[in-house]
């Protein structure tokens, strides 16, 4: 028996939308790096794009758990000598939320051209708006993701 490998006309793309307010980082940027590959369909193949495209809104209300948004580093290199620029991950979060968010999520995926050909599916905004609404993408609920808010 010969071990099925889908072809690109085959594959199937849906559009998703993630209301980021309230979840945490991590497990929600696990949760769209997983849909962005395609392994939640039967027919993944790990040599091909299979993912479906994910629009993050309100990315400027995601959360981070302890005291990360204080504590956490992000470096990021000019590649000059000295070009070493560190932030907290607030400070970062407070000058671009919807760059931050995205680097989180695309971390998380292959480090080659198939990994970047999967992060252009990804469409992050701060706002709660995005101008994809003729695709007519469908709410993903990350349960595991949500924080509880303690009164």
């Amino acid at each position: 028996m010969k071990t099925y490998s889908p072809k690109k006309s085959e594959i199937e793309r849906e559009w998703f939308v993630v209301d980021a307010e309230g979840l945490t980082l991590g497990r929600m940027s696990t949760e769209i790096a997983r849909i962005l590959r395609g392994k939640h369909k039967p027919t993944f193949a790990p040599h091909m794009d299979m993912g479906d495209h994910v629009i993050v809104v309100n990315a400027d209300k995601v959360q981070l758990t302890s005291n990360k948004a204080d504590r956490k580093l992000v470096h990021h290199h000019s590649g000059y000598p000295g070009g070493l620029t560190t932030r907290t991950y607030q400070e970062s979060m407070d000058r671009r939320p919807a760059d931050t968010v995205r680097k989180s999520i695309t971390g998380m995926l292959p480090k080659n051209r198939l990994g970047n050909q999967m992060a252009t599916k990804l469409k992050v905004y701060a706002g709660p708006t995005h101008p994809h609404g003729a695709q007519m993408p469908s709410a993903l609920e990350i349960p595991g993701a949500r924080r509880e808010v303690k009164a």
